[in-house]
């Protein structure tokens, strides 16, 4: 699920070697902190956070389908 995480990102963005994704368990959930350089972060929101919504839902599905549970954080260069 990684991998998909980041094919995704690196495909929404113009610097994809800056794009990089932290796994890490919380709980009974696993969490995927998605942070890529500050110019392409309006690209992966996107426009009233439609395609960072999209993404998600895209995400839960799969980890759905695989009996797990996820959350994507995207990250701020300062967190």
């Amino acid at each position: 699920m990684k991998e998909l995480l980041t094919y995704i990102a690196k495909n929404l963005v113009d610097s994809p070697d800056e794009v990089t994704v932290t796994e890490r368990e919380d709980g009974d959930k696993t969490v995927f902190e998605l942070r890529v350089a500050p110019d392409d972060m309006g690209k992966v929101i996107g426009r009233h956070g439609k395609i960072a919504k999209e993404i998600r839902v895209l995400m839960r599905s799969v980890a759905q389908r695989q009996d797990r549970k996820i959350s994507v954080d995207i990250m701020d260069e300062n967190e």
